[in-house]
């Protein structure tokens, strides 16, 4: 825990002096190359942090389908999530592998002290969302949210981003399965507006999805038992979904088809996940 910790302050250091150049420099070429330079001190982090967890975490992950990645591509990653570890994982597997991992923002969050800034600087993409009850009121807001997502999404065309979305929306917990009524044994119902917004946004720019299911056979991992070695095996499939035309031009907030048929299209990759998921930890116990 103090070696992540001394390695996280030691890369955050150079990471807010650029972000401070960066703002204060608007020229668009040093700006992108300061975003290189912001991506790199991250991926240079994450390494890092790899190797301290490593002298503890014997087991090693069982990856499967990570072949054939690149990082000058554009990716959208779904994946299922049961532990706040779930990113540490798949931050291990793929970095250096696909672009640095970025998660989409509630644009409030850009004035969070310091770390919203940091944020901006690494161009994490900002989501822009109105409740129903203002659009009630603001009707010539209708189309606006998308449409200003969509705007600060264009600085990707131009850097290979990887956009990571955790669908159920949460945590996968027993009592939440319950709750939520899921029709399915290991996983929570997919919720589709967030990955909708991605594909809307940036669909075009997207060579394609990954999905990622992630499996832990002995039960989900917390930090605490990664830092202390007693973590078991972690078994991560990645399967590669085309970026289909009809998921990029649709409109999810006000086309009632497309919407459906968007649905039907998450359902059974949720479907098949479930599925896939109890296969790999039958196959887990036989091992």
């Amino acid at each position: 825990m103090l070696g992540i910790t001394v390695n996280t302050v030691i890369w955050f250091i150079p990471i807010l002096w650029i972000t401070i150049f960066k703002l204060l420099v608007p020229i668009k070429s040093f700006r992108q190359m300061m975003t290189r330079w912001i991506m790199g001190i991250g991926e240079n982090w994450v390494s890092c942090n790899a190797v301290i967890l490593s002298l503890d975490y014997s087991n090693s992950f069982d990856v499967r389908g990570i072949e054939g990645l690149n990082r000058r591509d554009w990716y959208l990653v779904i994946a299922n999530h049961q532990t706040w570890m779930d990113i540490i994982v798949l931050q291990f597997i793929l970095n250096r592998r696909v672009p640095f991992l970025k998660f989409f923002i509630k644009q409030e969050l850009i004035w969070f002290p310091i770390l919203g800034l940091v944020w901006w600087a690494m161009e994490m993409p900002f989501m822009k969302r109105y409740s129903k009850s203002y659009l009630a009121k603001h009707p010539e807001k209708i189309g606006q949210d998308f449409k200003a997502t969509q705007v600060a999404c264009k600085k990707f065309r131009s850097t290979p981003t990887t956009v990571i979305n955790f669908i159920e929306g949460t945590r996968f917990t027993v009592e939440k399965k319950t709750r939520r009524n899921s029709q399915f044994q290991y996983l929570l119902p997919p919720r589709a507006g967030s990955i909708a917004l991605a594909l809307t946004s940036m669909g075009s720019m997207f060579n394609v999805i990954l999905d990622v299911t992630l499996v832990y056979p002995k039960g989900a991992h917390k930090f605490w038992d990664l830092c202390c070695g007693e973590c078991d095996r972690s078994i991560i499939k990645i399967n590669k979904r085309p970026v289909e035309r009809w998921m990029v031009e649709g409109d999810y907030g006000y086309d009632r088809e497309f919407r459906i048929r968007f649905h039907r299209w998450l359902t059974q990759i949720w479907q098949e996940k479930d599925e896939q998921i109890g296969n790999l930890l039958s196959e887990s116990t036989l091992t």
